[in-house]
């Protein structure tokens, strides 16, 4: 379904009387320019959430849009910093298409793996082997001012990016996640009451959830960008685009608390 961004923007703005609200970056897509948005709240430890990278998954942009203040105030009793980057891909979410407007595919330009000299990938198995990683530079547009901002800030102790699933058909919930699962599964049981974890099952042709309803890939994503930069805790959360959006918006919230609570355990930068 396609939103408006312009009223998206407003609300964003609205939330600098709670956070520093920054422009990372303008785009322009079939003659609109959109604004970039980065919102910022310090702390001892940083959190850094995206979302946004597909058009057509709006529960994260939303949720991030209409609970900003309840997040902030979570955040702020556990003396977390946030770093918010709430629509990474405004065009394609005033389109409601997975793609900008341009039909560009924003998400996976993170990273290049040599898994031998010369020869680059974008994606890497679980158990393949490499011999380094970089930082892309290439890209379409929003991903290169996401990417250069993210990369210009020092490793947080926690990060997390919001998605939807727009294929499995009805409401459920599974997740990529790195590092300790243990730290996860009480996330996943706690979503659980909002919509079916697929758990043991494939949720496309290459990746298949655990019994907690968990995913290890290596896809040269933002996520894979902060597992490689050392962050303890990172994970892309995944709801279905048919799940209700309020069920969405629960499920999110359970995630955003728990990652705050995981950022401040410690590790990252202060």
């Amino acid at each position: 379904m396609p939103r408006n961004y312009q009223e998206f923007a407003r609300r964003i703005r609205d939330y600098s009387r709670l956070a520093e609200v920054n422009e990372y970056g303008r785009v322009l897509e079939g003659g609109v320019e959109y604004p970039l948005f980065r919102l910022t709240v310090p702390g001892e430890r940083w959190l850094v959430i995206t979302s946004g990278f597909h058009g057509e998954e709006p529960a994260g942009p939303l949720t991030l849009s209409t609970h900003f203040e309840e997040i902030v105030a979570y955040a702020r009793e556990r003396g977390v910093g946030l770093r918010v980057y709430p629509c990474i891909n405004p065009s394609g979410f005033e389109d409601g298409t997975r793609y900008n407007r341009s039909g560009e595919k924003i998400n996976n330009d993170f990273l290049r793996y040599e898994t031998a000299p010369g020869i680059w990938k974008g994606e890497v198995q679980r158990d393949e082997s490499f011999l380094r990683w970089v930082l892309f530079d290439g890209g379409p547009k929003e991903t290169r001012a996401v990417r250069t901002d993210i990369a210009r800030h020092p490793a947080p102790a926690a990060a997390l990016d919001i998605h939807q699933d727009n294929y499995i058909p009805g409401a459920h919930t599974y997740a990529y996640t790195f590092g300790d699962k243990a730290a996860y599964v009480p996330l996943m049981e706690a979503a659980a009451a909002y919509a079916h974890v697929i758990r043991d099952d494939k949720v496309d042709e290459n990746n298949r959830a655990d019994h907690h309803g968990l995913i290890e890939y290596h896809d040269g994503s933002v996520t894979d960008y902060f597992v490689r930069s050392g962050v303890p805790y990172t994970a892309a959360l995944e709801t279905t685009t048919q799940t209700p959006l309020e069920a969405s918006h629960a499920i999110n919230l359970i995630w955003v608390r728990g990652f705050i609570d995981l950022a401040a355990r410690g590790g990252g930068s202060t």
